[in-house]
C-alpha cells in the first residue's frame, strides 16, 4: 500500500515540473446540487490532466541507462499526452501506444511533443504490445500499475487535503485506478473521516467488476470515454480501492456527457467525459448522504475538443 510518506516525497520531487492546481469552492455547482461543492481543477494541470504528475514522478526516478534507452506508455489518451510532453521537457525519448479510438487531439498532441506514436485496433491490442516494448529496451511507464506513478497521482489528494475546506465526501473518476488509489491513500492519512467514492462509466467498469469478482478481471470495453477504458485494473490499484474506497459508482455515457455540459454551464470549466461523469455520481452521493454533505470533486481532465463534446451530445440527444 502507498503511504503518505511516498506521496509527500513525490510531491517534493515533481513540484518544479507540475502545477499546484486550484482547489476552490464552486458556487454554481453548490447551487445546482444544493450542498457545498469544492472542485480540484486538475484540468488546469500541464497536459490538461492529472496524468502529468505520475508521469513526471516516474521519469524523475529513472537511472541514466533507462533515460538513455527511452520510455514507453500505453494510453487511451491522457497518459500518452502526459508522458510525451513531460518526457520531452526532461529530454527523454518517448514511445506512445494508443488505440485508433483515442481522441485525434491526443494523438496529435503526443506526436507534436516529439513522441513516436504507434496505433492499435483497440486497448487490448495496445497493452498486448507491452512485451515488445520491453524487448526494445524501453522502460514502461504504466498508467496505473506502478507505485511510483500512484504516489505521483496521490499528490492530487495531498493538495486537496491541504487546500480544501471541510469535506464529507470526495468523488474521483476511475479508469485503471491510479488516481483514486493515490488520492485515497493521501486522504485516509490526512482526513480519515472523509468518504471516497469512485466513478466509472458503463462499458468501462474494470474496477467495479474487480470488486464484484474479488480481484482484477479482464472486461469488455464499449464506453465512449476512452480515457477511463482500462481492460483490467491491477492488483495494486484493486487493493487500494478495496481497502480505502466506500463504493465505485457507475453512470451511463450519456450522463457523463450531460455532466460535461452542466460543468461548462454551472462551474464554468470545460471538461472531458472522464470528469463529466462526476456530476451524476455527485447527485447519487448527495441523495445517500443527505443535506449535510460537503462534496469534493476531482475534475481530472479537460482534453476534449468542442467538436468531441458536440458530437457526443448529438449522439445522445442532448442538443
Amino acid at each position: 500500500m502507498i503511504g503518505i510518506s511516498e506521496i509527500e516525497s513525490a510531491a517534493e520531487r515533481i513540484a518544479a515540473h507540475v502545477v499546484r492546481t486550484p482547489t476552490v469552492p464552486s458556487p454554481g455547482l453548490s447551487t445546482l446540487l444544493g450542498v457545498p461543492v469544492t472542485v480540484k481543477l486538475e484540468l488546469l494541470q500541464r497536459t490538461g490532466s492529472f496524468k502529468a504528475r505520475g508521469a513526471t514522478a516516474k521519469l524523475l526516478s529513472l537511472g541514466d541507462a533507462e533515460r538513455d534507452a527511452g520510455v514507453a506508455a500505453v494510453s487511451g489518451g491522457n497518459h500518452g499526452i502526459a508522458l510525451a510532453v513531460m518526457a520531452a521537457a526532461l529530454q527523454v525519448k518517448a514511445t506512445v501506444v494508443m488505440p485508433r479510438s483515442a481522441p485525434a487531439r491526443s494523438i496529435e498532441t503526443a506526436e507534436a511533443a516529439g513522441a513516436e506514436v504507434r496505433l492499435t485496433d483497440d486497448m487490448d491490442g495496445a497493452f498486448a504490445l507491452v512485451p515488445r516494448l520491453r524487448d526494445e529496451g524501453l522502460t514502461l511507464v504504466h498508467p496505473f500499475d506502478d507505485p511510483v506513478v500512484v504516489a505521483g497521482q496521490g499528490t492530487v489528494g495531498l493538495e486537496l487535503a491541504q487546500d480544501a475546506g471541510d469535506l464529507t465526501d470526495v468523488l474521483v473518476s476511475v479508469g485503471g485506478g491510479g488516481l483514486i488509489s493515490g488520492v485515497a491513500a493521501a486522504l485516509r492519512a490526512l482526513r480519515p473521516g472523509v468518504r471516497i467514492w469512485g466513478v466509472e462509466t458503463e462499458g468501462a467498469e474494470a474496477m467495479s467488476e474487480a470488486l464484484r469478482a474479488g480481484g482484477p478481471r479482464p472486461v469488455a470495453l464499449s464506453s465512449v470515454v476512452t480515457t477511463l477504458s482500462a481492460p483490467a485494473v491491477s492488483h495494486l490499484t484493486y487493493d487500494h480501492v478495496h481497502a480505502l474506497v466506500t463504493e465505485v459508482l457507475v453512470v451511463p455515457d450519456r450522463e457523463a456527457v450531460r455532466g460535461c455540459l452542466a460543468l461548462a454551464e454551472h462551474a464554468k470549466v470545460w471538461t472531458e467525459p472522464a470528469a463529466g461523469c462526476l456530476l451524476p455520481a455527485a447527485r447519487l452521493v448527495r441523495d445517500r448522504v443527505g443535506p449535510d454533505a460537503r462534496l469534493g470533486l476531482v475534475v481530472c481532465g479537460g482534453n476534449a475538443t468542442t467538436a468531441d463534446i458536440l458530437s457526443w451530445a448529438e449522439r445522445f440527444g442532448l442538443r
